[in-house]
């Protein structure tokens, strides 16, 4: 067997191994990473993180990584939603998936290269001075939300939910006007459509840029740990390949303030490690 049949051999291998039999034997399976280029899982239309013109920053921190290993960047394309990671790295096709949560039990994860935080969106000086969701200025007011996300729990706890516009997380009709639900959101804000948004910081800020508003991008910094509204993001591979995930690690130490200017190049709020506080840009 030629060293490419039993490279395929591998990978159809792990693909068939059940899940549970999977996790049990992984240490003993090779990685299963392709060497000559960075095969990376992207959605095609999901500004500011990726789209096809390789202008998202998550597509800049990729080039960041390819630029490390001396090889070239090739995207797998596939619309974030369910069975992503299933299609993705699951089938083989690539090797890592950007910006993933620390904590999934769907994919390894490298360590975090970022920490951010839900925030409060708003029109420039409507709501100056709130910082929190249980801010009495906030009941009663038109407020969107991505249905399913962390903020709409702490809504409901907060009776905030009279007023939520919760908007689905997938865009289905092939027509709709803006590439994601979050820029339909800010754009229902830029209208005056809603009172105020809530969206996850790393998006929030580079969309209220682009929205041809002055907007106010306030981080959720003071809400409680339950439900959680700040995350560690890391990058994910297959769970495993652990050779893979401690040379993107040695990669994240060592580029990690070029990482950094890109994710403030396109106004990702930024926290400290473990405070909640604003990591300060000053600091080396």
């Amino acid at each position: 067997m030629t060293p490419m049949h039993r490279r395929i051999a591998a990978a159809l291998a792990l693909l068939l191994i059940p899940a549970g039999a999977r996790d049990a034997r992984a240490q003993h399976l090779p990685d299963l990473v392709t060497t000559d280029v960075l095969r990376v899982c992207g959605d095609p239309g999901n500004m500011p993180f990726s789209q096809r013109k390789e202008d998202g920053f998550e597509n800049k921190i990729a080039t960041i990584v390819a630029d490390e290993l001396k090889v070239k960047v090739r995207y797998y394309w596939l619309t974030q939603g369910p069975g992503f990671v299933r299609n993705t790295l699951g089938t083989g096709l690539c090797d890592i998936i950007m910006g993933s949560a620390l904590g999934t039990d769907l994919v390894q994860n490298t360590n975090p290269y970022y920490r951010s935080a839900y925030t409060l969106v708003t029109r420039r000086g409507e709501f100056t001075g709130v910082a929190t969701l249980s801010d009495p200025k906030l009941k009663g007011k038109r407020i969107g939300v991505i249905a399913g996300t962390p903020p709409v729990n702490r809504m409901g706890e907060l009776g905030l939910i009279s007023g939520m516009k919760a908007y689905a997380p997938y865009q289905l009709d092939p027509a709709r006007k803006n590439q994601t639900v979050g820029a339909e959101i800010v754009a229902d804000l830029a209208a005056k459509d809603l009172d105020a948004a809530i969206l996850w910081g790393p998006a929030a800020g580079w969309l209220a840029r682009q929205s041809g508003t002055a907007m106010d991008v306030v981080p959720l910094l003071g809400e409680p740990d339950r439900p959680p509204l700040t995350y560690r993001i890391s990058m994910g591979v297959r769970i495993g390949e652990n050779d893979w995930k401690r040379a993107l690690n040695t990669i994240l130490r060592k580029r990690k303030d070029d990482i950094e200017k890109v994710l403030r190049d396109y106004d990702v709020p930024l926290l400290d490690e473990e405070e909640n506080k604003l990591l300060d840009a000053s600091k080396p």
